[in-house]
């Protein structure tokens, strides 16, 4: 059976750096927020009952993205009747827009490709990574059921995944940490599988190349395509992919697309309707326990009523201004992440309302972005690849360049003056390597400049002087790391010292790929902000996905998965696709206990 989406509905979360505390007025402020919401809920509570009925279903599922509908594909697979309510016009939220990375120990992906990981090796990396901050429970809870997570969405639809080889775990020094990877991705798939549904998959952050066919572990090599053999010859089979999808007449997917889209599939099989266009306005509570959400359908309020209970999987609050300032350091906006837009915290402060506990509300899934025109640029080859070097307001470096990304944001935060920053490179990186979207040698779009996320300069003081920092620091810095990089070492910041710093490098460098002095004009400067994919905190949840109020105790009724609940990963992260992992493992949790089969 297959369900369009706009049918009418049928009767019936280590970095090392600590938490910051908020400020007494952010307390102050937020608390009496939070009294406003939760009087304003029971209000709006006690006429939910009134508004129109929109259908009765076992499971309702706030939000379409992995934590959603792998949820949403759970229940079905248990007898459950299912909805899945999504605000936006398009399926697949942030998850459709990313590059689809999944973390998740032990599945048989990764057996069957002989990774040599074991249950007892990815429990002590995992814990050496979150430290203290997730309860463990929490912790065993994501290991032990994220094999059979995987196992459960391959056997219910189309999706298949592909080892992330040489992918390194972010602290693959660590306890259990694997310097050949743990990350997967999915497997190229045929959108017409969706038929007129693929029109409303959610667009991916950037393009792939047209007539290429591209995996996440491609772009390391792509991006050396113009200096090394491999990368051209990887370069070439995404060309060839490409090719031989179009004789074939498909519509090649990969990364986010292919893993929304695989989903997606799999409820359109199992009979689950996704409704677009149908925001939340608010949780329906009934004697102390959640049974239905309120929400906007056609434009006009109504109630879906949820016998078993509600899964809240619709995204965190990076696009709500009011909200990142009540809880993250300055400077902080919503013009650097590059989350699904209609991620505001819908589903974060409804549960709030109801008294739900919140936590690392102050984090993110942070990364270092270049905020050009249109939308930011997270970056991640480029401030890694040789040749290249940050620095802050004083000219000075004050990172290793090729940390974690999010680990660069938090030390980025930590530093007096290290926002924005600076990625500052020579005219041989830029002969030798892509930039974002923009081949070796031509020149970067004119309006990079003029929005002042680019500079260019023939000498170093004159690029100092663009860019509004000290000359004679930047020389004396860019002058020391010349001299170490012809050395191959990073005394000052140990850049190289990591398997994980090796993986967006450039192997043809010598004596170590991660570092190259800078020494031909012209020279460029790119601005580095904060960026984003989505912020980590929202609903505190147990180890079987539901959420808990400050004493601990749980909103029967209510459970949530994904960037709506505080991270399993705490303020770290312990590899590529540590968000979309957990958020699918959680989603999958969470059907099951409501189904009682946990």
């Amino acid at each position: 059976m297959t369900t369009d989406t706009n049918a009418a509905p049928p009767a019936g979360s280590p970095s090392r750096s600590p938490s910051r505390a908020p400020s007494r007025r952010r307390v102050l402020a937020g608390a009496a927020g939070a009294g406003l919401a939760v009087a304003a809920g029971v209000q709006q509570g006690a006429r939910a009952a009134d508004l129109p009925p929109l259908g009765t279903y076992d499971v309702v599922v706030i939000g379409s993205g992995a934590a959603g509908m792998t949820a949403a594909l759970t229940a079905a697979g248990q007898g459950l009747s299912c909805v899945v309510l999504e605000k936006a016009p398009t399926f697949g939220g942030s998850a459709a827009r990313s590059g689809a990375g999944i973390w998740i120990p032990n599945n048989p992906v990764l057996l069957a490709a002989g990774v040599p990981d074991t249950p007892a090796k990815a429990a002590a990396y995992l814990s050496a990574v979150v430290g203290p901050d997730v309860p463990a429970d929490r912790q065993r809870a994501f290991l032990a059921h994220g094999p059979a997570t995987l196992s459960y969405v391959m056997a219910h639809s189309p999706l298949r995944f592909r080892w992330m080889e040489g992918y390194s775990d972010y602290y693959p020094e660590l306890p259990g940490g694997l310097p050949n990877g743990r990350s997967i991705e999915p497997d190229q798939l045929d959108g017409r599988i969706l038929g007129p549904e693929l029109a409303r998959l959610n667009p991916p952050y950037m393009d792939v190349p047209a007539g290429m066919v591209v995996f996440s572990a491609d772009y390391k090599w792509v991006t050396l395509a113009a200096v090394n053999a491999k990368g051209a010859a990887v370069a070439a089979q995404c060309l060839a992919r490409g090719t031989a999808a179009a004789l074939r007449g498909e519509k090649p997917l990969t990364m986010g697309q292919s893993l929304a889209a695989g989903l997606r599939a799999g409820l359109r099989s199992a009979g689950v309707p996704v409704w677009l266009n149908t925001p939340l306005t608010d949780l329906h509570v009934e004697n102390g326990t959640v049974t239905g959400a309120v929400v906007t359908r056609d434009g006009a309020p109504g109630l879906v009523r949820a016998r078993r209970g509600v899964i809240v999987g619709s995204g965190g609050f990076e696009h709500n201004a009011a909200m990142r300032e009540r809880f993250q350091r300055r400077p902080i906006g919503t013009d650097w992440t590059v989350g699904a837009k209609e991620n505001t915290g819908d589903g974060i402060l409804a549960g709030e309302r109801l008294g739900a506990a919140l936590g690392l509300m102050d984090d993110a899934w942070w990364g270092p972005a270049i905020p050009v025109p249109g939308q930011p640029y997270f970056c991640l080859a480029e401030r890694t690849l040789p040749g290249g070097l940050l620095v802050d307001g004083t000219g000075r470096r004050f990172v290793n360049e090729a940390a974690p990304y999010s680990d660069v944001v938090h030390t980025m935060y930590d530093a007096p003056e290290a926002i924005p920053s600076w990625l500052i490179t020579d005219q041989n990186y830029r002969n030798r390597y892509l930039f974002k979207d923009v081949l070796p040698t031509l020149s970067l779009p004119a309006a990079w400049y003029d929005s002042g996320a680019a500079h260019k300069a023939w000498s170093l003081d004159a690029l100092a002087a663009s860019i509004g920092v000290p000359a004679a620091s930047l020389r004396t810095t860019v002058d020391r790391f010349n001299s170490q990089a012809r050395r191959g070492e990073d005394p000052d910041f140990h850049r190289g010292d990591s398997a994980y710093d090796h993986y967006y490098t450039d192997p043809s460098v010598l004596p170590n790929p991660c570092l190259a002095p800078l020494w031909l004009p012209p020279y460029h400067a790119f601005r580095i902000v904060p960026g984003d994919l989505g912020t980590k905190g929202g609903l505190v949840t147990d180890a079987r996905a539901r959420v808990l109020r400050e004493d601990g105790s749980v909103i029967p009724g209510l459970h949530a998965a994904g960037n709506a609940s505080a991270a399993v990963m705490g303020h770290s992260y312990a590899g590529a696709g540590s968000t979309i992992g957990p958020a699918m493992t959680f989603g999958y949790i969470a059907a099951r206990d409501i189904a009682g089969v946990l």
